[in-house]
């Protein structure tokens, strides 16, 4: 199996962080990624206790019906970015998006079977979870990004810009996590949380403004924009579409095994879209109109 360093943005990480993703590495199954998403440091700051925001006022253009298993986020204006995080979450824009549908959870294990037995998607790349009945509604992984584009179009789907998944998570008022501001585990699966993934919606306390479940931890998820470190310094102010081309497609979220400041809503990285990860599943999205 081919052992490639692992690069998470350019960011040191420390030896012992470095052993123990070489170790889970060497356990699965396929090719290890080139730029995997992070790993929780050795040392994980002590979260403060959550403080819920209270959620929007309900949209004037709220639909009438919503598609089975989606929620609605109106169209708008919101802000991506933050301004005491990373280098790539600056500059702090404005953005307007279109309205769009996104689905209220991660897909799951049986959610995907359906797009697999169709003749429509492969089977994940290690089936320990995915043939586990035990594991039928916790998110599929093990899948690339390539795996998530082909369930999102089979289903009348798509994946979501990463700036519809910035709103989605974060709503319109700079939220650092998607029920307002600190981190636990009634509200996200994360890296002080014991376990690995759980089943979706477990978190109802964690719900985003617009009603989205586990968009921090459980598992990362892709979406449709290729990374760029810089793409927030030149990007389009309205429906930006992400960059043209690049070597690896945007994650966003975090994981279970992710810390509280991978798990902001505002966090981004990139994975090669070739590869699956054993913390990296997806969701879709799909027009409004």
């Amino acid at each position: 199996m081919p052992k490639e360093e692992t690069e998470v943005k350019g960011k040191l990480e420390t030896v012992l962080a470095f052993v123990v993703i070489l170790s889970l590495r060497l356990a699965a199954c396929g090719p290890t990624p080139t730029s995997a998403p992070p790993m929780p440091p050795t040392d994980t700051p002590t979260p403060m206790s959550p403080t819920d925001t209270p959620m929007p006022v309900p949209a004037a253009d709220m639909p009438s019906s919503t598609p089975p298993g989606m929620v609605y986020v109106p169209a708008g204006e919101f802000t991506m970015g933050h301004d005491e995080g990373d280098s790539d979450e600056q500059p702090v824009h404005t953005v307007y998006l279109d309205a769009f549908y996104i689905d209220k959870t991660e897909v799951t294990n049986t959610q995907y079977r359906k797009c697999v037995e169709a003749g429509r998607c492969d089977t994940p790349r290690k089936t320990t979870y995915y043939d586990n009945a035990d594991y039928a509604q916790h998110p599929v992984v093990y899948v690339s990004w390539n795996d998530a584009d082909a369930y999102c179009r089979w289903a009348d789907k798509r994946l979501p810009t990463e700036a519809e998944w910035k709103k989605a998570a974060r709503g319109t008022d700079g939220r650092t996590y998607p029920w307002g501001e600190g981190l636990d585990c009634d509200h996200a699966q994360y890296s002080e949380c014991a376990g690995g993934t759980v089943p979706v919606g477990s978190k109802p306390k964690g719900a985003s403004p617009y009603g989205a479940l586990d968009m921090v931890g459980n598992v990362w998820e892709w979406v449709a924009d290729w990374y760029d470190p810089g793409y927030y310094s030149q990007s389009p102010g309205r429906n930006p579409p992400g960059p043209d081309s690049g070597e690896r497609r945007v994650l966003r979220g975090g994981s279970w095994h992710s810390n509280q400041r991978f798990a902001r809503c505002a966090y981004r990285v990139g994975g090669n879209p070739r590869y699956w990860y054993f913390y990296v599943g997806f969701r879709c999205a799909r027009d409004a109109q």
